[in-house]
């Protein structure tokens, strides 16, 4: 592939992935404003949130399996048409209750235009090239979440959220378009190795349920931070605008420095100290959003996205380090409890934060913090180095 072409291909993966990842936290900034105008709780409104992400974590393994069968371009088009059609959807809805089917249907579809796509590239080009533009990927999850709540906060007045819904849909659909036109061809399928573990194989071994285990913690905490952010700022004593909550989520961008930056650090202390020292930051700065101080919020909040980015780069740098055969499956299986613990944290986060507020949401996500500390501190233990 020439060097144009490649980096047209760059260019075409990051859009797609922005567009799609926008879809998951697009109404985040706004969820004071969702619970009022539909007359719910935190707990509820927080659903328009944790629905598309159990939606992921349900149907990203069947789309991995769909992903490796079948040509790429259908399965983009189904998924981009459900996406958009369940945001136009959201967009013109009076009911809080078909609101949450659209999303939970958003979730099940997005898979099919980020799991699907990456199978197709690991499919179609040579190892040099994929490295390369599989870092395009990751990177593009980081600012489509953050562009999400960027157009569902700040850039949308917060009282016309239904605006975001509709623009992310038009974006969604200019996305799967080119992306149809313009991905490559696919290379043949390689035969399935008799080497190759299935998934129960892959959660027979203790060594990599641990780091399953870090996923699922790490983001149960994250995700509940965020989520339930908005309540804590908007209410007293912050009483902070939903635009500026917004700009909040520009300290994700943190997250786009510390993947490469963990990496580099794990290759030289290793991926267990380098997990354990991303929890320990992650939890002082949780810690650190009790202070009754807006500037101090905004630092936590910074340290928050170091630790958490820290911690998961160096969780998927450990499992994959440990691994000669079905990278791939073990890598869906390490998103399936990824998500599924965002899916936990956003849940229990709501009742703890409706009972007890923003100090029971800090306090739930220090306990669960104790399991990728403690995985941390086992792979020290074990003697394992960085990533091979």
């Amino acid at each position: 592939m020439k060097t144009r072409g490649f980096l047209g291909l760059q260019g075409l993966v990051f859009f797609l992935v922005v567009a799609a990842f926008a879809n998951i936290y697009l109404p985040q900034p706004v969820l004071p404003i969702l619970a009022a105008e539909f007359g719910v709780k935190e707990a509820g409104a927080s659903l328009s949130i944790s629905l598309v992400i159990l939606g992921i974590a349900l149907s990203n393994l069947p789309f991995g399996m769909l992903g490796d069968r079948y040509p790429i371009r259908p399965l983009i088009l189904v998924g981009g048409i459900a996406v958009s059609g369940a945001s136009l959807v959201c967009a013109l809805t009076q009911h809080y209750t078909l609101l949450l089917a659209a999303r939970f249907l958003q979730g099940l579809f997005l898979p099919a235009l980020t799991t699907c796509v990456a199978a197709h590239l690991a499919n179609s080009l040579p190892a040099e090239r994929l490295n390369v533009v599989m870092g395009s990927y990751v990177s593009a999850t980081v600012v489509g979440g953050l562009g999400g709540r960027l157009l569902g906060g700040w850039l949308h007045p917060p009282l016309h959220w239904r605006y975001a819904f509709v623009s992310a849909s038009l974006l969604l659909l200019v996305a799967v378009v080119a992306a149809i036109l313009g991905l490559p061809g696919e290379s043949a399928r390689p035969a399935q190795r008799r080497t190759d573990l299935g998934f129960l194989e892959l959660l027979s071994s203790w060594a990599r349920l641990r780091i399953y285990g870090v996923a699922f913690g790490s983001y149960w905490v994250f995700s509940s931070v965020f989520n339930y952010l908005p309540f804590y700022l908007n209410g007293p004593p912050f009483q902070v605008p939903t635009q500026v909550i917004a700009l909040l989520y520009l300290t994700y961008l943190v997250g786009a420095v510390m993947g490469p930056a963990a990496g580099r650090l794990a290759d030289r202390i290793g991926n267990g100290a380098t997990m354990a020292l991303g929890v320990v930051v992650f939890g002082l700065a949780l810690g650190g959003t009790l202070i009754g101080s807006f500037v101090a919020i905004v630092a936590s909040l910074a340290g928050i996205c170091a630790g958490f980015f820290t911690t998961h780069a160096a969780a998927a740098g450990a499992l994959n380090s440990g691994l000669t055969v079905s990278r791939g499956r073990a890598n869906a299986l390490y998103v399936l409890f990824y998500y599924a613990g965002g899916y936990a944290g956003i849940t229990a986060g709501g009742y703890a934060y409706q009972h007890a507020g923003w100090p029971a949401v800090v306090g739930l996500g220090l306990l669960v913090l104790l399991l990728p500390l403690g995985t941390g501190l086992v792979e020290m233990g074990s003697g394992r180095k960085g990533r091979r």
